[in-house]
């Protein structure tokens, strides 16, 4: 149940209703289903999706035909049916209409369709009405009651929804409250509840020349990470987390002395990408998230033996384990996932192992053929990083 403004809160029990919620919807929601089933032989369904006292913020100003019945001397209840609720029930009973419908030109046989329908909910709901001692009624401005449903076509394809809403006098009812049965959780329990977090060691600009060579055993070094801090996500919630980082992995890092080819790339090669690092979901306690607001460094140990993956544009191109190197976070690639080879430098010779696989395997060229088949077929996996997209033709250049 949604409150929306200060004014609405102080209007109306909240608490209480909330109580009672349970009562209304198991309640009133069956009767009415069986009301239109019976009516209109099972061509609609109603959910139950809102409770008010006095004031009915569900409704929205909509346009509706209004019926009022008359309980006792000093009761009414009614019934409202949206305009979008009735095209839906006189779409189904009457056919199609060649034009648009409009509440304020309903004819007087639409009229009594709603109307009778509204009288059959009415027989309904009555027995679970009380009737009060005649002696002691006395004419007041008496709280009411709203139960706002929805009703929809049972036909999966007709998405169209509607709105009816009943409002009954409290007086004649008597809800039901859910009591508490006591604590479920000892305050000394939360500390230790667990919720699932992503936690993203950082992201950075890449050559896509640097990327599409990527190799088992490689190391990528971000840059402008920071051993002391990484970033939270639950929920889509980004949080900075203070760590003490874990020192035994340190890796030396190595000068590149061979220097890069330039022969070997092609225009797309220095085009910078976005790559981001992040770790499989770990769990993390409501005692740690709370160091965390606090500002405290935290000693998430379950990171240093979690598997890293390497996406760029959100898709998997590899993955390995976290290093640190000198000051930084880095990444040593255990598997390269992005489809496409690596762009091979000029000099450099095949990899043995490859050669030596491709060679043990006798239906490698059927297999191979078979994989291109099947992947023009669309497979319901998540699509990997694709470097083709980036290939020019020399003659293009």
């Amino acid at each position: 149940m949604a409150v929306n403004t200060n004014d609405i809160q102080d209007s109306i029990s909240t608490k209480e209703l909330y109580r009672e919620y349970s009562w209304y919807k198991d309640s009133f929601s069956s009767l009415l289903q069986e009301a239109s089933d019976n009516f209109f032989t099972k061509n609609f369904r109603i959910e139950f999706i809102g409770l008010s006292k006095n004031i009915n913020c569900l409704l929205n100003n909509e346009p509706c035909f209004v019926t009022k019945i008359k309980i006792d001397d000093e009761h009414d209840m009614f019934f409202r049916l949206t305009e979008k609720t009735i095209d839906i029930i006189l779409e189904k009973v009457l056919g199609k209409p060649k034009n648009k419908f409009n509440i304020n030109k309903i004819s007087e046989l639409e009229a009594k369709i709603i109307t009778a329908f509204n009288s059959f909910m009415f027989d309904s709901i009555k027995p679970k009405m009380n009737m009060p001692d005649p002696t002691l009624l006395k004419r007041t401005n008496f709280d009411m009651i709203n139960l706002t449903f929805i009703l929809k076509d049972i036909v999966p394809e007709n998405k169209s929804a509607g709105k009816v809403v009943v409002t009954l006098p409290l007086a004649l009812l008597s809800p039901e409250k859910v009591e508490s049965k006591g604590n479920t959780f000892a305050n000394t329990d939360f500390p230790e509840s667990e919720i699932f977090a992503k936690v993203i060691m950082g992201k950075m600009r890449f050559p896509l020349f640097d990327i599409k060579s990527l190799e088992q055993d490689d190391v990528v070094v971000f840059e402008n990470s920071d051993i002391h801090k990484m970033t939270l996500s639950i929920q889509d919630e980004l949080i900075e987390i203070n760590l003490n980082p874990n020192m035994d992995l340190l890796i030396p890092q190595e000068d590149d002395t061979e220097g890069e080819n330039m022969a070997a790339r092609n225009i797309w090669d220095s085009i910078e990408v976005e790559m981001n690092a992040e770790f499989d979901s770990v769990k993390i306690t409501l005692a740690e998230l709370k160091n965390i607001e606090d500002g405290l460094v935290v000693d998430l140990t379950s990171l240093y033996d979690n598997n890293v993956t390497l996406k760029v544009e959100g898709k998997p191109i590899a993955s390995g384990s976290l290093v640190i190197v000198n000051d930084r976070y880095g990444v040593k690639i255990n598997n390269v996932i992005a489809k496409g080879t690596p762009t091979p430098v000029e000099g450099e010779e095949s990899s043995e192992e490859n050669e030596q696989s491709f060679a043990e395997n006798d239906n490698y060229e059927e297999e191979t053929e078979s994989s291109q088949t099947s992947s023009g077929e669309g497979e319901d996996e998540e699509d990997d990083f694709d470097y083709s997209d980036f290939d020019l033709d020399d003659d293009n250049l």
